[in-house]
């Protein structure tokens, strides 16, 4: 079983059933023509994604006879859809982030608490050998070749009610999050009340008072005008966001040995690129949301401190449980951590 699963649904059938038709294909997609799908906006400029696409896209075209088609902004399914459409086929590459714990479990490692210290971490992290081995894993699991990681960027809480800069100020404040174990642990663990409550429902629920606060990443809370129902920000950054550039491993291996090093260096470049638009996404963002009102709070080195010590105890424990023998993956990423911070 996986880390947050759930049965593969009949809604679910269904829409991979619809991808086979609209895209007029079998199983399996011809070498000829690699299906990127994800959910993000098709944007150059502004979407990680979808600018991580469209490199990818003109970076093989121009080195291969292969041609890229891009299925953005959810077209062909919300991320479980194209990681199960990866897996059967139907989607040659998938750019998907956090739901890929559901096919492997391991990967929900990386979204505790507090781990990541800066974005530069990160990257040495994921690039080297622990995501390396993170991605070994994963394919023997899922079938799923990682070509590169990009990133989500780091989360951040905002509220309607006060300035929030230790664990005390999250006390009897609620919170909106992902219908997602950790993150109810998390929120749970700073002291405050999780309330998992639909994408959809988030604007609405924020504006009527129903939570107090939400979590996100820079880029989610001012694209979604978050800051006419929230007056704090605080930069705290309790979850740094991985992006998964996969790909169909018998689809890949079908390839010839020049196509795949093409794809291979593309992607790289990919991941990349997602990771600058979401940097520059989060400090320009940060920049709006304060020319907008909302007060803005970077905790200290102490504060900080005191955030992981309240959280990232209970969820590592939360997630020895779950994981079971794949527990030691946990470790490997604090040692991995650790070492790349020291050039940091």
């Amino acid at each position: 079983m996986s880390l947050y699963a759930k049965q593969i649904s009949l809604k679910h059938a269904l829409v991979l059933t619809a991808v086979a038709a609209a895209v007029g294909m079998a199983s399996t997609a011809s070498a000829q023509t690699l299906r990127f799908a994800h959910v993000d906006p098709d944007d150059w400029t502004t979407s990680k994604k979808g600018s991580a696409a469209q490199v990818f896209k003109n970076l093989v075209e121009a080195e291969t006879d292969l041609t890229v088609e891009i299925y953005p902004a959810a077209s062909l399914g919300g991320e479980n859809e194209l990681i199960e459409g990866a897996q059967d086929g139907t989607i040659s590459i998938a750019m998907v982030s956090g739901s890929y714990a559901n096919f492997c479990p391991a990967v929900a490692v990386t979204d505790i608490p507090y781990t990541f210290p800066s974005a530069p971490v990160a990257w040495s992290v994921m690039d080297g050998e622990f995501g390396t081995a993170l991605a070994e894993h994963c394919l023997e699991q899922t079938g799923l070749r990682t070509l590169a990681y990009g990133e989500t960027g780091f989360r951040h809480f905002t509220n309607s009610v006060r300035t929030i800069s230790s664990p005390e100020d999250m006390q009897g404040l609620k919170f909106r999050v992902q219908t997602i174990p950790l993150y109810l642990e998390l929120v749970r663990a700073l002291g405050a009340e999780p309330q998992g409550i639909s994408w959809g429902e988030v604007p609405t629920a924020l504006a009527t008072g129903v939570v107090d606060g939400q979590e996100n990443p820079i880029s989610v809370i001012y694209g979604n005008n978050f800051y006419e129902f929230q007056d704090f920000l605080t930069l705290d950054g309790h979850v740094y966001g991985v992006d998964h550039l996969l790909i169909n491993d018998e689809i890949y291996q079908s390839l010839t040995e020049e196509e795949q090093a093409a794809v291979r260096r593309a992607a790289v470049v990919a991941g990349t690129t997602g990771r600058a638009i979401q940097q520059f996404n989060s400090a320009e963002g940060i920049a709006k949301l304060q020319a907008e009102g909302m007060e803005v709070t970077q905790p200290d080195a102490e504060q900080m401190e005191a955030f992981r010590q309240a959280a990232q105890p209970p969820v590592q424990a939360y997630l020895r449980d779950e994981l079971g023998d794949d527990a030691e993956w946990i470790d490997r990423l604090s040692t991995a951590v650790e070492e790349a911070s020291a050039s940091f």
